[in-house]
């Protein structure tokens, strides 16, 4: 019989822990995995792994709106103890441009689209949060307002991921094609990496940390005037 790494374990405590809603007993737990080796490590080896699993739960509804919150809430902890330790990438505040990031119409799972907005407010990107179910029309007027070369949408399901054609409609409507570029991310794209182009993405990411290296890549991309 195969006998459960530590690593494992660490996972599944992690994982009941957030599934219970005990944030201040998640993030002990968590602050002393930490101490041990890195809080990068610690996210990509256990929370990252965990948040997953969390969200398959979310899509097969057996998980709470109040337990969702608070996996939310403990990924937002981690991830600011990082910034504040000096391990994820910094820049100066606002130093970069403006992005717009949001959830398409219909979707609600925000976890993911909250965690990248972290990582890209860390870096310096000034993030217009939109929040969720948004409109193909509220993304690009934002983006237009401020001056975004990137909108950023998320979707968790292929349902809601169709609704993100809506926004590169919008975007060719308003002339902005090679303009403004889309990024588009959620689980739905992990699982089914071709519906980039389906609903004519300009790429997107497999983790949230890599989020401010492919913002960067966009931006330069963007054709500017």
């Amino acid at each position: 019989m195969i006998q459960p790494s530590p690593v494992d374990e660490n996972r599944q405590t992690l994982k009941a822990l957030i599934v219970h809603a005990e944030r201040d007993e998640a993030n002990a737990f968590l602050d002393a995995l930490t101490a041990q080796s890195s809080y990068r490590e610690v996210f990509l080896s256990l929370l990252e792994p965990v948040l997953k699993e969390i969200g398959e739960m979310w899509v097969e509804e057996e998980l709470s709106l109040a337990q969702g919150y608070v996996a939310g809430k403990i990924a937002e902890d981690l991830l600011e103890k990082m910034v504040h330790s000096g391990e994820s990438p910094k820049g100066r505040p606002n130093s970069k441009g403006p992005v717009v990031i949001g959830n398409i119409e219909d979707d609600y799972h925000e976890l993911g689209k909250k965690m990248v907005g972290t990582f890209l407010r860390t870096a310096g990107w000034k993030v217009y949060d939109l929040g969720s179910d948004v409109t193909a029309e509220e993304f690009v007027a934002k983006a237009v307002e401020v001056g975004a070369r990137i909108i950023g949408v998320s979707a968790m399901m292929y349902s809601t991921a169709d609704h993100i054609k809506r926004v590169r409609e919008e975007i060719e409507a308003r002339g902005l094609q090679g303009k403004v570029l889309l990024a588009v991310g959620g689980a739905v794209f992990k699982l089914q990496p071709e519906l980039v182009h389906e609903v004519g993405g300009d790429g997107t990411i497999d983790a949230a940390m890599n989020a401010p290296e492919f913002f960067e890549r966009l931006w330069a991309k963007a054709r500017v005037g």
